[in-house]
């Protein structure tokens, strides 16, 4: 029962971090917000360090769209369309 349980609360913790990586931007501290988010799926192997290095960047940012970016880098393909963005 106690693997079911893990199970339960990775998958709740998940679902709260996509909710902050996908935080509007503009919003006071959206930026680092973001990043930390970008942290949690970065240690989970879903995002490459180039991807991570690009939030890491946007994180003072509030108002800046880390995805254009990784775009532009040529990098993050699975992440842009995990995101939707194409």
């Amino acid at each position: 029962m106690t693997d079911e349980a893990d199970k339960q609360q990775d998958d709740e913790e998940a679902a709260e971090q996509w909710e902050l990586v996908n935080t509007p931007l503009g919003e006071k501290w959206s930026g680092r917000t973001r990043y930390a988010a970008a942290m949690f799926f970065y240690k989970r192997d879903e995002m490459t360090s180039e991807t991570l290095e690009v939030y890491r960047i946007c994180a003072r940012l509030d108002s800046e769209d880390p995805l254009p970016i990784i775009r532009d880098r040529g990098i993050g393909k699975d992440w842009l369309k995990r995101m939707g963005f194409q």
